[in-house]
């Protein structure tokens, strides 16, 4: 049996310790947001927070995450009205959408530990979290938005 928290509420799995937490999130509690892409860290379409800290589901295995909080981007905000989701939507961020779940919490990620990125900054942290409709430039305009939103401005 694995223990964790998962957006706010502990749970018990039991799941081989080798299972990938993307597939314990998905599969076993039916928290589809997170996504699987490359299935080897390099996407980021299953980004999800660690203990606060934006990590790839698909290549941490449930046993790594055992008495962490994680955090999905059902967990984010109850209401899907964290300020980078807001942004995402005032900028019409997603076309396709599929690595936008991953993209959100890489940003949520990034302006909690730097509340006031360059765009430097934020193309760096961000540089490895792919978008194949290439919205990059509407990214950076939203994390831009939401950093100010969150600063008060």
């Amino acid at each position: 049996m694995i223990s964790l928290k998962v957006n706010g509420r502990d749970l018990r799995l039991d799941t081989d310790p080798d299972t990938p937490l993307l597939w314990a999130i998905r599969d076993e509690l039916g928290l589809t947001g997170t996504k699987f892409g490359c299935g080897i860290g390099m996407c980021g379409a299953c980004t999800v927070h660690v203990g606060g800290q934006a990590t790839r589901a698909c290549i941490t295995p449930i046993s790594a995450v055992e008495g962490a909080e994680v955090t999905t981007i059902e967990g984010l905000d109850p209401q899907d009205n964290h300020p980078v989701q807001e942004a995402w939507r005032n900028l019409r961020v997603p076309q396709c959408g599929y690595c936008q779940s991953g993209q959100i919490m890489q940003a949520a990620a990034l302006l909690r530990d730097m509340p006031d990125p360059s765009d430097d900054d934020i193309d760096a942290v961000m540089t490895g979290n792919l978008c194949r409709c290439m919205t990059y430039p509407r990214i950076r305009n939203a994390v831009r938005q939401a950093a100010a939103a969150m600063k008060g401005n």
